[in-house]
């Protein structure tokens, strides 16, 4: 399979041949759903907490007699039936971090890419480059482009200072690299805008044996 490659200008470029296996059956779709939710769970900083019975200031001094006040008896102030006392089976801080390995996280990635070439929402260009970090210069690219009304992942081969200056106000915008870009990333965004760098640094994590 080939994609057509273009430049900024709109001009065609060559075509690109994937060289990792696109995924035309059903494989794989677990493994999107567990690297997605394990992505997520992870985001989850797990620091809710409440204070136990132990753990309430107050003293440990008994409130009254146990006989012969006519009241219910009473054991401690930090009960959770009173107010300031501590609270039964509260919440407390935990680890929501799920474990996947890097092959299902690998056959995920392949699977979202596969999906999203297959729908039509990958584009590829030769290279960006900005002359300067302004936000101006950034939006006639997503008019080249016409990606103005959508949402788009910027992958790039490596640091590009002027283009993530330029690119980081501009809402649902994203820049990332094909090294660092995870499956959650590629299923989030309207469109895909690969530079032949990034798109090459991707495939070669998917083309990986170990």
């Amino acid at each position: 399979m080939k994609l057509p490659v273009q430049t900024l200008a709109g001009a065609t470029a060559g075509d690109l041949e994937i060289q990792f296996e696109v995924i035309e059956d059903n494989k794989g779709q677990q493994a999107v759903h567990d690297t997605v939710v394990a992505y997520r769970a992870g985001l989850r900083r797990g620091t809710a907490a409440t204070k136990t019975m132990g753990e309430v200031a107050g003293s440990g001094k008994k409130p009254w007699r146990q006989k012969g006040t006519g009241r219910a008896r009473a054991g401690s102030f930090a009960s959770p039936l009173w107010r300031g006392g501590g609270v039964t089976h509260g919440p407390q801080p935990r680890d929501f971090s799920k474990k996947v390995n890097i092959k299902v996280k690998r056959l995920a990635l392949r699977r979202a890419l596969s999906e999203r070439i297959k729908a039509g929402d990958v584009i590829v260009i030769d290279d960006i480059q900005l002359a300067a970090s302004k936000t101006k210069d950034f939006v006639k690219v997503l008019q080249q482009l016409d990606l103005t009304d959508k949402t788009s992942l910027f992958l790039v081969g490596g640091e590009n200072r002027n283009v993530e200056l330029a690119s980081r106000n501009i809402q649902g915008v994203a820049l990332t690299t094909g090294k660092s870009v995870i499956t959650y990333d590629l299923l989030k965004y309207d469109k895909l805008v690969f530079t032949k760098a990034g798109f090459e640094q991707i495939e070669a994590r998917l083309i990986r044996k170990d």
